[in-house]
């Protein structure tokens, strides 16, 4: 439908787009009208940009030889200290704005002493707005430079440079000289307000973020020292002070969590590339030399958790650096680590190894220094500098062959490739397990297993009974309650899912015929909303055997159904070990589950004078169907114990025992019966 335009007022104008329509934001100006430009955004991560732009420049500082302390302290009046014992902003005159240096550094956007004058070699980045940027976004802030052998200050208040005589503030461009102090004491020390008119209200800088950075700038520069105090209004953190001399190697093994499967490796090296630049006006290719550092170690987990660095920038989303070191290791390893691994050679073309794959239980860290890196955007989370990654690659890639080849300890390098193709071998059978289950459901009730007797209502009260063999099958399918009972017969000893690789355990018939049924899928893609049964129970006889599918079946559940378990919906059956029959008309049937019991109703019975007959249950299918519905499958009569995830847990040990005592190999149960042959009582033995 159209809409019909409005007509305009009689006598009105429109706004016309003429010479006046051009609108420039200059300096300050345009950051506190686009903040997002420069900061990120006015929420607590734009809050705390401000922060890091300070603590950025005293890293600088360390980086270049000349700090080795910087203290962050959070003031109870919402304000925020950073000092650094650098060199100190310079506090002379500068020629061309006819004010102090340190003016121009916090009131001129793109000013400082990164853009190639031989201050920094590698900087944090070029765009030096920093502390321009926190001015501007600040309603008051307070510099003080110990520097040529006075401390001198600056006070800025709504961006206007001036000094406080009492509480009187009086515009000036002229420094405050405070006092007199030793000519080698230098640094800088930046205090200021944040404008909460920018800001939203309930923006805030993190302690615990401002910690993390801290104790990551300290792996960066080793040998630097960073404290932090928080002296706000109800505050329980005590004042911490961080440092590290192992560099990026001490970083790794901060952010390692779990088992490690290999040592530390350190790689480093050097290469130089050429870009094009500004030089007195003109563009000119230059050669830069880019030293790139890597730490790196695999643990047992499936998290990766690869950190980048630009010179003392992390850089959170990457960037040209850190696509050189997924590139790199990539290849390196499909073509040294894992080029003669058989298990891979039988999955085609399937079994080229992802960058998922090498990253699984990766702890790394990449860090390149140079100058003047560029960045995409103004918050330096993604470097952009072209030339880098090929050097990333270059170095990385002969570091891990080097590895491989020669220094790595053999028994590590195994493991790592054993690890990686697990990983390809998980990633391929899980894609065509996903593949199976789309197939599945497309094909409605046929995807489901011939030998499951499916019930009817599958909406609140449903439970798949999952018994031992077909003999016991029967007659729970005759004694079930078929509106809301399935039942699901497995046969023999299903495969040890402690044991066992994902693709072993996705190929045995019965654990698929598990999966199958439930329709939830398996694994770390187990879906507990899509469980089309709301309990599963397991029916297992009550002796050795029993107990042995029972441990198998818990130890499948625990590993790749766990979801089931953590909300309380796994329960086993517990059959009565004996059955004690009154003999007479009356011909009573009791039901014990223990020889307790068993020994307490045969006193009753006895002292009564009863005659009775009591027999052992040998299996769930030697029961008639009035039995077995009576002890395990009508909720009023049956004994059900749920388990839980510690209950699952201790099923794998009891499984490996099994496995080790009952077994075909026979060479464990040996080395068992000679290890604890030493526990055995000879006067015991009726030999």
């Amino acid at each position: 439908m159209n809409t019909p335009r409005k007509r305009k007022a009689k006598g009105s104008k429109p706004k016309g787009y003429d010479a006046d329509s051009i609108q420039t934001l200059e300096g300050m100006e345009a950051v506190r009208k686009r903040p997002g430009m420069y900061i990120g955004g006015t929420g607590s991560d734009g809050l705390s940009h401000l922060l890091w732009e300070l603590i950025d420049n005293g890293v600088d500082e360390a980086a270049a030889g000349h700090a080795d302390q910087i203290e962050v302290i959070f003031h109870k009046d919402g304000s925020l200290e950073v000092t650094d014992n650098g060199r100190g902003i310079p506090v002379g005159r500068h020629a061309g704005k006819k004010v102090s240096a340190l003016e121009v550094v916090f009131t001129e956007l793109h000013a400082g002493g990164k853009f190639g004058g031989g201050a920094y070699a590698a900087s944090g980045g070029l765009h030096g707005v920093g502390a321009s940027v926190v001015n501007a976004l600040s309603h008051q802030l307070t510099v003080e430079v110990d520097r040529e052998a006075h401390t001198h200050r600056l006070t800025f208040v709504e961006r206007e440079p001036g000094r406080f005589k009492g509480e009187k503030f009086t515009p000036t461009h002229t420094l405050e000289r405070l006092k007199k102090i030793p000519a080698r004491r230098t640094g800088t020390r930046v205090r200021f307000w944040p404008d909460f008119e920018i800001f939203d209200p309930d923006a805030t800088i993190d302690y615990d973020s401002a910690r993390e950075r801290a104790a990551r700038m300290c792996f960066l520069v080793p040998g630097l020292r960073i404290k932090l105090a928080d002296k706000r209004t109800g505050s329980t953190h005590k004042p911490e002070e961080f440092i590290s001399t192992g560099g990026l190697s001490d970083l790794v093994e901060y952010l390692s969590a779990g088992e490690n499967i290999t040592d530390i490796i350190d790689i480093s090296g050097m290469g130089t590339f050429e870009e094009k630049v500004p030089v007195d006006g003109r563009m000119q290719v230059v050669t830069r030399e880019c030293q790139v550092d890597v730490a790196m170690r695999w643990v047992k987990g499936y998290e990766a958790s690869v950190q980048s660095f630009v010179n003392t920038i992390p850089t959170s989303e990457g960037g040209t650096h850190l696509a050189g070191f997924e590139r790199a290791m990539t290849r390196v390893v499909n073509d040294l680590l894992v080029l003669e691994a058989k298990k891979l050679r039988r999955l085609k073309d399937q079994g080229k190894v992802t960058r998922d794959d090498v990253q699984e239980g990766m702890v790394a860290a990449v860090k390149v220094t140079f100058p003047e890196p560029q960045f995409r955007g103004q918050t330096k989370q993604e470097l952009g500098t072209p030339g880098v990654g090929a050097i990333v690659s270059k170095v990385v890639r002969a570091g891990v062959a080097d590895w491989v080849q020669t220094t790595g300890k053999k028994s590590h390098v195994n493991a790592l490739r054993d690890k990686v193709v697990n990983a390809t071998i998980t990633r391929v059978t899980q894609r065509q397990q996903r593949e199976t289950m789309r197939q599945a459901s497309s094909l409605g009730s046929t995807g489901m297993p011939d030998k499951l007797a499916d019930c009817r209502s599958h909406n609140g009260n449903s439970e798949l009974l999952i018994v031992e063999g077909d003999s016991a099958a029967g007659p729970a399918k005759a004694g079930r309650n078929s509106e809301i009972q399935a039942v699901l017969p497995i046969r023999g000893k299903i495969i040890n899912a402690g044991k066992a690789t994902m693709k072993q355990v996705l190929d045995n018939t019965e654990a698929a015929a598990i999966f199958t049924s439930l329709g939830a899928g398996s694994g770390v893609g187990f879906d507990l909303a899509a469980c089309r049964y709301d309990r599963l129970v397991i029916l297992a006889d009550a002796d050795v055997d029993g107990s042995h599918i029972r441990c198998l079946l818990l130890t499948l559940i625990h590993h790749y159904m766990k979801p089931l378990l953590e909300a309380g919906r796994v329960y086993v059956a517990m059959p009565p070990l004996f059955t004690v029959k009154e003999t007479g008309k009356a011909g009573a049937k009791h039901f014990c589950y223990d020889e307790i019991e068993r020994d307490r109703l045969v006193a009753e019975l006895e002292a009564k004078g009863q005659n009775f007959t009591v027999g052992r249950n040998k299996g769930l299918g030697e029961m008639d169907v009035d039995e077995l519905a009576f002890t395990t499958l009508e909720p009023a009569s049956r004994v059900l114990r749920r388990v839980t995830v510690a209950d699952a847990a201790e099923q794998q040990e009891a499984a490996e025992a099994f496995e080790t005592l009952m077994g075909k190999e026979v060479e464990p149960r040996r080395e068992f019966i000679i290890n604890n042959s030493g526990l055995l009582d000879m006067d015991e033995l009726d030999v």
